[in-house]
């Protein structure tokens, strides 16, 4: 460390959320300025290979690289590490920034389009020489594809590496001729005013770690191991030079510290490993430990590779970097290359992408729904489903098909891994006929299942195969006993005394369960769930009643004593978490997933392909428009109901309304009957007589007539 305290420098880098930008970023912004310019103790080496590089020390605020930049897609969320973040609109406001800054760092490693903005930046910076206030500092992080098809020194000895020094006989591939004219742009730039304006290029190999930049496809297709073999396009021949992703970020702080002579720098690791050597390292660390060569038309297929990754891959450069070792003060983190450091390569990309296991056992009686929570588990996380009449089932097809004669002639899976592996088989013939043989005759006599020790070992086994290391498991109702546990879960190497005194188990953590989940049930539910299970579905499990009931009573008898699996977990301090199924009410189950998800929490994977989301959507589009001709059908119904509902009103109350009438009618001739029967008597008689009268005699005005008749012949006047 410096003795007092340095001044702080604001850098700008492009770039600053893509694979190469952030991961140099964060580490300039925790290097202290002019950190490099001292030697590295040896006690501080050593420390520096125990961590990983997500353990890199913090450094002090005061006096580190304040790093600003621009971002590849605006909405990216501004990175933790940087003091600023840029929405450039046009070239004034971003020249502007750029004055800013004391040192300039361009990015062309990932995205060719950024080429003709780091040139014209550079060009922008080197106008404004005269107007300078701090002398400034501008790196080009270009590829060795700008070597790619250059001619070794020696036509007869074609495997003498390039080094620094051939910088100016180099030719580039035709697709990165771009790359070329911008290095040479740069470089003749900063010959104008050195001590004003200084440039550097910095020819990155392939960048790895962190999160992989170009090899994450291998690492990718290796961690799912959806397929037998990672593939090598080609011959796999062609040497690639490579770095890791923060020892280009230490090259980086050492030019902006040291301010070296030369200007053109290789920044390259000491490894010369091959395409297949470098796949063939993944796939065995990473995913199926097979290769496949196949031809590289074929890679053109992938959608997940672009031209500008398969001109990287294709490549075929040996190269070494004289000037990084005698020159510069690295702090390697994979100095001897991607072979070499492959475990903490692993972890690295492991940790980055958050790509950690998830194991879980599900424990319970038979019957309470086991089989069905684990499989929605493993739908819901991605794991494997582990069941232990398939893994049996898997290890006895596996010892036959190595026991069984070969057929000869037959194509081989990556030449040198294969015949690695039937020889490998070969000398195993006899001790898998043996294996075989003491399984078969252990079935024969445990009624079809084989002794502890061999179920303990082939679940174990499969617990340690790569894709239960890459994503996780669930392990569906085994172990059943204490003592099953202790021999699948503890070390082998275990000392018994050590286990005694300490009393806590000292279990592998790497095939160690993280949750455990116990399904409860009363027998009486049990009993009525499988009661009530259609034939079909009990014919030829244990669920027939004497051997389900059986079954039941043994799982009470495990778990009534004082060593049960439960209590092993407890010792791990794995508490369990209990779920009463028959709380939930839910036959399918789907409660009780939701509860068991909202305890375990998010997924820690890749997450939906393109494929499945699309799917995904398609679904939901479906239930929509399903839902929605439902919900539209409801209505109708409804609306129906509801005229048929008012038809039938109208139609009661018309009824009602000619009852009444017919009612008031019927009340109305009731009650005119007397008034009838006295006009008949006392008026119609005489008012008939005077209406003939009338008629007969037709007088002028009939009425009056009437009236004096009427008024004569009147009884009651008389």
């Amino acid at each position: 460390m410096a003795a007092g305290p340095a001044r702080s420098r604001r850098l700008f880098l492009n770039h600053l959320d893509s694979y190469c930008g952030r991961a140099v970023g964060e580490y300039l912004s925790r290097c202290v300025v002019g950190a490099s310019l001292e030697s590295i103790g040896e006690e501080e080496e050593e420390e520096d290979e125990n961590n990983s590089v997500a353990e890199v020390s913090s450094r002090p605020k005061e006096g580190v690289y304040q790093v600003v930049g621009t971002l590849s897609k605006p909405e990216s969320a501004k990175p933790h590490f940087a003091q600023e973040t840029y929405a450039v609109s046009s070239q004034e406001e971003l020249l502007n920034h750029l004055l800013e800054c004391e040192i300039v760092l361009y990015n062309i490693t990932e995205d060719a389009n950024q080429i003709e903005e780091a040139t014209w930046a550079a060009s922008a910076l080197h106008m404004e020489i005269e107007h300078f206030a701090t002398p400034k500092l501008f790196i080009l992080i270009s590829t060795i594809m700008s070597w790619a098809k250059s001619k070794p020194s020696d036509p007869e000895d074609p495997e003498i590496p390039f080094t620094d020094e051939d910088y100016r006989r180099r030719k580039s591939h035709p697709n990165f001729v771009a790359h070329i004219n911008a290095e040479k742009l740069v470089l003749k730039l900063g010959k104008t005013n050195k001590h004003k304006f200084s440039t550097y290029v910095v020819a990155s190999g392939h960048q790895y770690g962190a999160g992989e930049g170009l090899f994450h496809y291998f690492f990718k297709i290796g961690w799912l191991s959806e397929i037998p073999a990672i593939p090598v396009f080609g011959d796999g021949n062609n040497f690639i030079p490579t770095i890791h992703v923060l020892d280009l970020a230490a090259v980086l702080q050492n030019i902006a510290d040291h301010r070296p002579r030369s200007h053109y720098i290789l920044a390259v690791d000491v490894s010369m490993h091959t395409l297949q050597e470098l796949i063939k390292c993944i796939s065995k660390n990473v995913g199926p430990g097979k290769i496949e060569k196949i031809p590289k038309e074929n890679a053109f297929l992938s959608k997940e590779l672009t031209q500008m990754h398969l001109d990287m891959l294709f490549v075929n450069l040996r190269m070494e970097s004289v000037f990084l070792k005698e020159t510069f003060n690295i702090k390697w983190v994979a100095e001897a290359g991607l072979v070499e450091n492959i475990e903490q390569i692993v972890k690295e990309y492991k940790q980055s992408r958050g790509l950690l296991p998830l194991k879980v056992c599900i424990h319970g009686p038979p019957g309470v729904g086991k089989s069905t929570v684990a499989e929605e588990l493993c739908k819901h996380y991605k794991l494997h489903h582990i069941k232990i009449n398939d893994v049996i089932s898997e290890i006895i097809a596996n010892l036959e098909k190595i026991v069984a004669p070969k057929e000869l002639g037959s194509e081989s899976v990556g030449e040198e891994g294969e015949d690695d592996e039937e020889e490998e088989d070969g000398k195993n013939i006899d001790g898998a006929q043996e294996l075989l043989a003491g399984i078969k005759e252990s079935m024969e006599q445990n009624a079809g299942r084989p002794d502890d020790q061999y179920v303990v070992k082939f679940v174990k086994d499969k617990l340690k195969s790569m894709p239960c290391r890459n994503q996780g498991y669930v392990l569906d109702g085994f172990p059943e006993t204490y003592d099953q546990a202790k021999d699948l879960f503890n070390l082998e190497s275990e000392d018994e005394e050590e286990e005694i005194e300490g009393k806590i188990p000292k279990c592998d953590k790497l095939i160690t369960p993280e949750f455990v989940i116990s399904l409860t049930a009363s027998d009486k539910f049990l009993i009525n769930r499988i009661i009530n299970l259609p034939e079909s579905v009990v014919a030829g499990t244990h669920y027939t009643q004497d051997r389900f009931l059986q079954s039941l009573n043994l799982f009470r008898e495990l778990n009534t004593e004082d060593e049960t699996v439960l209590n092993y977990f407890d010792e791990l301090e794995i508490h369990p978490q209990f779920i009463d199924v028959a709380k939930f009410e839910d036959p399918e189950n789907r409660l009780i997933v939701k509860e068991i998800i909202k305890e375990i929490g998010e997924p820690r994977n890749y997450g939906l392909t393109d494929e499945e989301k699309e799917n995904l959507e398609r679904k939901a589009a479906e239930e929509r428009l399903l839902k929605e001709a439902q919900e539209k059908a409801e209505r109708e119904r409804e609306e129906a109901e509801e005229r048929a509902e008012r038809m039938a009103n109208w139609e009661e109350w018309n009824k009602h309304l000619e009852e009444v009438k017919r009612q008031e009618q019927e009340l109305l001739e009731a009650q005119s009957i007397p008034l009838r029967n006295y006009l008949m008597k006392n008026v119609m008689p005489t008012l008939m007589q005077g209406i003939n009268e009338c008629c007969r005699i037709r007088p002028d005005d009939p009425v009056d007539f009437l009236a004096e008749y009427l008024f004569k012949n009147s009884s009651d006047i008389k």
